[in-house]
């Protein structure tokens, strides 16, 4: 049995040491209250399977806080896989995270599920501080469970929901199981965050980190 709690910012320093994440400030800094971001597919996924839905240039569809997110992604598996919270358990000081929906509603403009299912909206706070660090939208879910609702609190195992095939539309341009996948938005409280740069195709396990909340990056898609 695995547990969520191995999904801190210490297996995140492992992950980040071997893509050259920059060490001087100029990039980044004021990194104390980090958190991991993870996919938020239970077991294996795909980061960007087909090469053309990767953070550095997938459109981001949704904002918080009166702002556009701050970087996409497409992080696939077949329909049926078990949806949960994208956040890691502790900051980088290693204060525990509570993550709380903020979002529920259809995906796609038309308000119809059919077309590409539930965007699931999750908060993250540091419950040391009291601050909140950042959200995440988790676009494409089905079959969300009936307690997943705006308000509610989710635990790193918490089903949000499963991977699903939704009919093909200008919201969902899949043509087979094997497009099936969950679109990732993430966007800090400040500035912006990041995301761990990887090549398409590249397999993720639900403890591969693919990005930060919490760091001050200058811009929206910028690479940890």
């Amino acid at each position: 049995m695995r547990f969520r709690i191995a999904r801190t910012f210490g297996a995140l320093a492992l992950v980040l040491g071997a893509v050259a994440v920059p060490a001087t400030p100029a990039a980044a800094h004021d990194t104390a209250d980090a958190i991991g971001v993870y996919p938020p597919i239970q077991d294996s996924s795909t980061w960007n399977r087909f090469g053309g839905s990767g953070p550095a240039n997938h459109h981001i569809v949704f904002g918080n806080w009166g702002y556009t997110n701050d970087w996409a992604v497409d992080i696939y598996r077949n329909p049926g896989a078990t949806v949960v919270s994208p956040f890691g358990t502790k900051t980088a000081a290693g204060h525990p995270v509570a993550v709380t929906v903020v979002t529920v509603r259809p995906g796609c403009a038309t308000g119809n599920l059919a077309d590409g299912g539930y965007r699931i909206g999750l908060e993250a706070r540091d419950t040391t501080t009291g601050g909140v660090v950042g959200r995440a939208d988790v676009m494409h879910v089905n079959n969300k469970p009936g307690g997943v609702v705006v308000g509610a609190s989710v635990g790193p195992w918490t089903k949000l929901g499963e991977t699903g095939r939704f009919r093909y539309s200008s919201c969902y341009q899949v043509n087979g199981d094997s497009g099936a996948h969950i679109h990732l938005e993430v966007i800090n409280q400040h500035r912006y965050s990041c995301y761990v740069n990887r090549a398409a195709d590249t397999a993720l396990t639900d403890l591969t980190v693919v990005g930060r909340i919490g760091v001050h990056y200058s811009g929206q898609r910028a690479a940890c």
